[in-house]
């Protein structure tokens, strides 16, 4: 077998049904398997897989374990040559494996294999690639020096600035939300440490790959939605977690200082806060119009009683999306993943926001920004 997804759930039911639908299709030419690992979520996640995705892999655990034991469990079952890692609250195109797995075959070194990840909006996420984040590192992203020197290798080295969101190369740290790397190294590497429950262990991962003596990459030529925050809270537990997470990797990899503990506490405690309010939901606001690409008339007509605003319907084969302030809907019964993707980055920062209509589902779903935790709407 080629590949195996590994997911690991916690309480994003409608999230998770968007995530397998993407990559049941991103499979159909690829020999490969998906596990779902449920943290036991308290939605009717299990309850949707079992229905819908009868024949994916479903394990359910009896407690939330964590990011690092849950996909560890995951792996364990794991019958293909490669792994991706990959979190449920993201989209992937129908092409996405197949040009990930075509790239990391020509890789002698290959380590751990990231992609471009997007928001709900289209945007960029800086933290697709990431250097170590060595005191050094660490002090150019609080002192946000990075924003200034963004070419530098110098000061650049937080977000990886040295290879651009456009460029694929080599870069130190990649995002836990997709990893593909093979499963050989993963058991070699002991998989994601479990004494972190969450937040640096794909930063740790990856640091481990880098030390086995491998290279890891950005890879550039496929982008896949990530639904920043869905399965995260920020909260006060949040804020001690994360600075748990921090402490945890510096000690783990670091000689630590009297000073350099001081350092980076505060750094940390600047970081936790910072993350903290970043959470805070914006307030929502109402779209002047709405658009449905499609090419279902009764469709419009029942979303236009459930939001109680006209919609206009547009073709798929005419996507041109031209008034702004508008809520582009896209059925996905009549639109591939791959282009709404693709209609997500070039119509990023014009005013629109976005929604998906999974295949055969009742609901949209989608985030207007980085650090919305998303809007589900059943109908």
């Amino acid at each position: 077998m080629q590949l195996s997804i590994i997911i690991l759930n916690y309480n994003v039911r409608y999230f998770l049904e968007q995530c397998v639908l993407s990559v049941q299709y991103a499979l159909e030419q690829i020999d490969g398997e998906i596990i779902v690992v449920d943290n036991n979520s308290q939605d009717d996640s299990c309850a949707m897989m079992k229905q819908r995705f009868p024949n994916v892999k479903l394990i359910e655990n009896k407690g939330n374990f964590g990011f690092p034991k849950g996909n560890n469990i995951g792996v364990a079952h794991a019958k293909g040559e490669y792994i991706c890692i990959l979190n449920p609250d993201t989209v992937v195109a129908e092409d996405a494996f197949t040009k990930v797995l075509a790239f990391a075959k020509k890789l002698s070194d290959l380590g751990i294999l990231g992609v471009k990840l997007i928001d709900g909006t289209g945007n960029f996420l800086p933290e697709s690639k990431r250097g170590i984040p060595t005191p050094w590192v660490a002090f150019t992203k609080i002192t946000g020096l990075y924003k200034i020197f963004t070419k530098s290798r110098v000061f650049g080295k937080y977000y990886a600035q040295h290879v651009s969101e456009n460029e694929t190369g080599k870069v130190d740290i990649l995002v836990g939300a997709f990893m593909v790397m093979k499963r050989d190294l993963y058991n070699e590497i002991g998989g994601f440490d479990e004494n972190c429950f969450m937040y640096s262990d794909d930063i740790d991962l990856s640091y481990m790959a880098l030390k086995k003596g491998k290279s890891n990459y950005y890879f550039h030529e496929t982008s896949v939605i990530h639904y920043k925050g869905e399965s995260t809270v920020k909260d006060g537990t949040y804020m001690k977690r994360f600075q748990e997470a921090m402490n945890f990797f510096y000690k783990k990899h670091f000689k630590v200082s009297f000073f350099f503990s001081v350092f980076m506490k505060i750094g940390i405690l600047f970081f936790s806060f910072v993350k903290m309010f970043q959470g805070t939901p914006k307030q929502k606001i109402n779209p002047e119009n709405y658009i449905l690409v499609s090419e279902d008339e009764l469709l419009r007509e029942e979303l236009q009683n459930k939001l109680r605003n006209p919609i206009q319907l547009q073709k798929t084969s005419q996507l041109v999306l031209e008034n702004k302030n508008s809520e582009i809907i896209f059925d996905q019964n009549h639109t591939s993943f791959k282009a709404i993707i693709t209609a997500f980055e070039i119509n990023k920062n014009k005013g629109f926001t976005f929604k998906i209509l999974p295949k055969v589902s009742r609901f949209l779903i989608g985030s207007d920004s980085s650090f919305d935790r998303g809007e589900v709407i059943n109908f």
